[in-house]
């Protein structure tokens, strides 16, 4: 798996737009989980979806651009995997201190 320095940065210029839909989405807010955060999910998101779509070889087939269609829908995807990934950890984080208190 090779990836070009070019295809890293529109993961990440992506990423940062992709993190504030996200963010958005999933608080159901304007501001989303704030500025910073709403970069970082996007971000790691974007690496994520692009890696994925790479791994599997997905081409949606929309076009060449500087920022492609399927890059935004990389990053979104990714994302939101992300946002799911810290939203299960968090839960089983929780149950374990929750059993431990009433051991």
């Amino acid at each position: 798996m090779n990836f070009t320095l070019s295809e890293l940065l529109i993961w990440l210029i992506v990423g940062g737009l992709v993190g504030s839909l996200v963010g958005m989405i999933v608080t159901r807010r304007k501001e989303g989980f704030g500025h910073w955060i709403n970069l970082g999910i996007g971000m790691i998101g974007a690496v994520i979806g692009g890696i994925i779509f790479n791994l599997f070889k997905i081409d949606l087939g929309l076009g060449e651009f500087a920022i492609t269609a399927e890059d935004l829908i990389s990053a979104l995807m990714g994302a939101i995997l992300f946002v799911v990934f810290l939203w299960i950890f968090k839960k089983v984080r929780a149950n374990k201190k929750a059993k431990m208190k009433n051991a």
